[in-house]
Formats: C-alpha cells, structure tokens, sequence
C-alpha cells in the first residue's frame, strides 16, 4: 500500500508539478487552502509526509504545521524561498518540521528527503506500536516480566515482578538483581546467571518462603533468555552487549497439583501392591487357621499343646486383621455406602473420642502422665450441615484413629479441635475430586508438626513416626482409602512447631440413602438340613483341603478340582453337584469366566466366590461372596445362603 502525502500551496501549477512528480510512489492528496489542509488531516490519519508551501494567504506554512502537530504525526517538509529563512529556522527548533527545499526544489534531493520522511513516519509509528504492546503486556502480565542491560541491571520491570523484591518498578530500575534479592537466594541467582551467559537461555522452577515462615512459600518458574542486539543504556550511550528479559510466573497451584497427581498415582501403585500381597497372604492364613480348626477338633490335645494350638490360632488372626487393614486400604470392600449426618455423628461420638484422648494404653496411666481435650463445640454449634455420602462406621473410626495420632502428637497434653464446614469444590485441573458440594471435617492438635518431607508419606502403608510397637503405619492408610473410595479426598495442612490439620473432605449427599455395588450380602443364614455335594474349586491345594475340610466335618460331601477346566469338564460329564465352593482368582480360567460357563450347562447350580481380594465390580448381580480367612461357620452360612 502506497504511503499518503499531503500537497498544500497556493498556486495550483506547484500542486500540479509536486503530484506528477510523486504520485508514482505515493498517493497524493493537495489543496490550495491551508484551512481545507487541516480538514484534509483530521479525516486521513494514515497521512505520513506533510509538503507546505510556507508563503500562503492567511497563514503561513510554519503556521499551519504548527497547527497540524495537534491533528497528526506525520512528518513535513517546509518549501521556501531565500527570504524565509528565519521563519524557517524557527520551525526547525520548535520540531515542527523535519527538512525545507527551496524553491525552485532541486528534483532528486526533494525526492529523497520525501522518501527520508516517509520511513521515518512508518519507523516512528511502528515504535510506538511496539512500545503500546510492551506496556500493556507489562501493566497486565500475571507473570513478572523484567529487562537487563548487559552489565545486568535492570531497564524496564512490571509491578509483578518489582514485588519479588519488595519493591515498587521504579525503585529497581538501574539496580542488579544480586543487589535487590535476600542474601539466601544470592548463589541461586547467580549460578542461574552464569547459565545463561554460558547457553543464553536458563529455566528453573524454585521455592522461596518467607524468613519467618520456612514452612511455607510459593513455588517460581523463571525463564531467562539472551537478547542479541544493541540497545541503550541509562545514560543514554549505545550498548552493543547481550541484553536480557526474565519472566517470572508464579506455579505454586500447577507444582502443588502435581504433587498430589503424584501422591495419587503412587498411593494407586501401593493399593495394587497391598491387594497382591493381602490376596497371597489371605490363602496361606485360610490354610493356616483352617488347618489349625481341623486339628483342635479333630484330636483332644494335651494343655501345653492347646496352648500353643491356641498361640497359633490368635496370631494367624492377628495376621488376618492386619491383611484386611492392607485391603481396605488397596479397595475398601465392605463399605455401606448412605447418607450420613455428620453433625450427630461426632455429636454421638463425643464421649469415645474424649476417651481415646486422655488414655494411652501404651503409657504407665500414673502421675505424671498427660492427657488431651476434645474440643466438639463448634460442630455440635452448627445449625445445619448437608449429610454426606459416606459409611458412617469407617468414618466414626478414621475420626478416632486422627484423634488418637493427635494424642500421641502432644505428650505434654493439649487441645484436640473438631472442626466441620460446607464447601463448594470448582473444577481444578490435576484434582482427584470431581466439582460440587463437600463436607470438611477437620480435626486440629497443638502437636509438634510435620515436616514437608513427612506429609509427602504419611498415606503410605507401614509408614510411621511412632516407636516401635505403637504403631502399624496402617491407620492413615485405611483412612485415606475409606475417603478416596467415597469420593472424597485427604488434605493435610502442618508445619513443625505448629501443629497438624487434617481435613476429610466428604462429598454431600444428593437425594435419598444409596446403596454401593461393593456391600456384601450379610444373612444369618443356618445350615442345611441334608447333606450336599459341593464342588470345591481352588488352585491352591491347602486352601481347598481346609475348605473341603470343614465340609466334610459338617456332614456335606465335597470333591475337589484344582481348576476352572476340570471343573467344567466334571460338570458337562454329567457329574450332579448341588453348590460349587469356587475360589475368584485362579490362573487360565478365572472364578467369573468358570461360572458364566457353568451357569450355560447347569443354569440352577449356585456358586459361591471365595476370595482373598475381589474386585466387586467384575462380579455378576447377586453373587455370593465369602472373604478368605473364613471360620467353618463362615463357610457353612455362605452354604446355606447359596442353597437356601
């Protein structure tokens, strides 16, 4: 697009000779009036080279430029004769114009001081583009956006940025940044510095807390990049060195989020751990304890050897508990998932948390010793709170296992705060909760705190802070997964010396009771009045032994198959069996896949799923269900419940 000149004299013939002498490279607008000029520039901004004639009737061209600054930036060219030197003199130091010709012009030098003009008109508009767009990104950037020299003091800073110092911009600029940073990050920023002037560009993402709270602090990703070319220095002389631009953003949410996707998919990683390690143990403690059953009815042992039959028997449970804590943990399995009142909940359980906090079982309970306050009075205060989707038994005991921790993080005694509120949840990216209404229960102690490095573990199973002997690491774990498979989430807020928050976030109940797929059925069933035969299906020997066992002394007749092949092959042979006893996980052919064939050949014959760790969900509507360790009555009413 061709640039715009603006063509005033007073003779038209001057007009005419200028227009043909331009019009080529220009487009050329011209008018014998100085006033229609002025109308001329207010209506065309692109104008970018005024020529004026500076003898006109009514005003002279010195004049009308002068009058023209107020409407345009366009530069101009004063054409005179010889006696109008001072006048022109006068327009040159005033800035009103930037070169004269006289008449008559010389052709080429008036062509080139056109030229000369019109370059400095499209320069002059593009830096103040530039220098809009740098200010307007500078006042609204959220990051801290700042320039150096190349002796490395600042030149241009927004506020953001200025605020890392704690300073405003113009009390920065001219000084270094090793000059106006805390004397702690001196050696951070200059190794970053001599990385740049090394690679010419440098990025790291760090932590600075306040002095006075190291706990704390906001997490900055700085970007340093080199600026090759000249610039100008403060004092005005042209600089040939390498420049510089930082910016600073502020991701204390996205390094925050991505400590918790972490933190998720590591305790996901443990929970599948746990489930494999719980399903193993759970076959060798049923092989164990029904072993041991078979034994202690099978023959009448002498005291001494009762005794140790007895041992045996408590720590193979002992075992068995502590198995079903890891599964609760991995995938809670009998959760009774419905509404549940929050507010009378801890109203109800006032007195046992009181309790849990004065007596330490582990301690001599004589003088000397100190006990804690359980402090209800906000929430049993509160009007009304939305009940929650939760199972009220695991909640009531992950509230008494946080009390306890909170105990036994105050030796000296102190106030343990129960706390609750309602809270709306936006969607967050990285968030292992979905947006809505959420219930948070907090309970707060006055204990020593944890460390960053601590909170970063204490949903790991086995992982404590205790002495040996007072803790399992357990505790936290289940209740992190209680929550979580409520579709809630934990959130811990501690420092050292200053105490511990945890806070359970439970989402609020929408519409009446629910139910979850993952209860079990759990009738009191009594046994059979006949004898049945049960197909007992398991690929671990021992287990399959005790089960046929506890079978066979309750009068039923039971046939063992190591597999699900064989047992559809005894069934499809024709073999009559009234109950199929059939373990979940088995190699080659799964306890769901063997059923779903049975069922096609023998639609009447029930099945009743032993397991060590089952996944509900893959289980068919109604089936039956027994948790591997079992008692024989365990066993005998899953029987009867199957067959009744």
């Amino acid at each position: 697009m061709k640039p715009t000149l603006l063509v005033l004299d007073d003779e038209p013939e001057i007009l005419i000779a200028l227009t043909d002498l331009l019009e080529d490279e220009y487009r050329v607008l011209s008018t014998t009036s100085p006033a229609r000029g002025l109308e001329i520039l207010a209506g065309n901004p692109d104008i970018a080279v005024i020529i004026s004639d500076q003898r006109m009737p009514g005003m002279t061209g010195d004049a009308f430029l002068a009058r023209a600054r107020d409407l345009t930036d366009a530069q101009a060219i004063l054409l005179t004769g010889y006696a109008d030197i001072g006048a022109v003199a006068a327009a040159l130091n005033q800035g009103r114009i930037s070169f004269y010709s006289h008449k008559p012009w010389d052709t080429d030098a008036l062509v080139s001081m056109v030229r000369q003009a019109a370059d400095r008109f499209r320069l002059e508009g593009e830096l103040r583009t530039e220098r809009m767009l740098l200010a307007g990104l500078m006042a609204n950037l959220r990051s801290g956006l700042s320039f150096k020299d190349s002796s490395g003091r600042f030149v241009r800073m927004n506020v953001q940025a200025a605020s890392a110092f704690g300073r405003l911009p113009e009390h920065c600029i001219g000084e270094t940044e090793l000059t106006l940073c805390r004397e702690d990050q001196r050696a951070r920023i200059g190794a970053a510095e001599a990385r740049l002037a090394e690679a010419g560009r440098d990025e790291e993402t760090f932590r600075i807390s306040p002095l006075h709270d190291p706990a704390s602090g906001r997490w900055h990703e700085v970007v340093r990049v080199q600026l090759a070319g000249k610039g100008r220095t403060l004092d005005g002389h042209e600089d040939e060195g390498l420049w510089s631009v930082a910016i600073d953003r502020d991701v204390t949410a996205r390094v925050e989020m991505e400590q918790r996707l972490r933190q998720a998919e590591k305790m996901q990683a443990l929970g599948t751990l746990a489930g494999g390690i719980a399903h193993d143990f759970n076959n060798l403690l049923t092989a164990v304890l029904g072993s041991l059953e078979l034994v202690g009815d099978l023959m009448q042992p002498e005291p001494a050897v009762s005794r140790l039959i007895d041992n045996a028997t408590q720590a193979a449970q002992r075992g068995a508990v502590l198995t079903r804590r890891l599964l609760n943990f991995s995938r809670p399995r009998d959760l009774q998932i419905q509404t549940v009142d929050v507010v009378g909940l801890i109203d109800g359980m006032s007195d046992l948390l009181a309790q849990s906090a004065i007596v330490r079982p582990d301690l001599d309970q004589g003088a000397g010793t100190a006990g804690c306050v359980v402090d209800t009075a906000q929430v049993q205060a509160l009007a009304h709170l939305s009940p929650v989707r939760t199972d009220a038994g695991q909640l009531e005991m992950a509230l008494l296992n946080l009390c306890i921790n909170a105990r036994d993080a105050m030796p000296g005694g102190g106030r343990i705060t129960i706390t609750a509120w309602q809270e709306h949840l936006d969607m967050v990216a990285g968030s292992v909760m979905q947006p809505g209404e959420y219930v948070v229960i907090a309970v707060t102690d006055q204990g020593s705190g944890m460390s960053p490095e601590t909170i970063e573990r204490i949903f790991e199973p086995f992982f404590t802070t205790k002495d040996i002997g007072r803790g399992t690491g357990l505790g936290l774990s289940m209740v992190y997964g209680f929550v979580r498979h409520c579709g809630g989430d934990v959130r811990v807020r501690s420092k050292l010396g200053a105490g511990t928050q945890m806070e359970l976030w439970l989402p609020v109940a929408e519409g009446a009771v629910l139910a979850d797929d993952a209860v079990l059925a759990d009738a009191d069933a009594g046994r059979p009045h006949r004898a049945l035969d049960i197909l007992v299906v398991d690929d671990e020997d021992l287990v399959r032994g005790v089960t046929a066992g506890f079978l066979q002394q309750a009068g039923h007749r039971p046939f063992e198959c190591s597999g699900g092949q064989a047992a559809i092959g005894l069934v499809s042979g024709g073999a009559q069996f009234d109950l199929v006893v059939m373990d979940l996980l088995m190699p080659v052919m799964g306890g769901v896949e063997c059923a779903r064939r049975l069922a096609e050949i023998r639609p009447d014959l029930p099945v009743v799923f032993v397991t060590g760790f089952a996944d509900m969900n893959s289980l068919p509507d109604g089936a039956q269900v027994l948790a591997k360790p079992f008692t024989p009555q365990d066993l005998l009413s899953a029987v009867a419940r199957a067959c009744g």
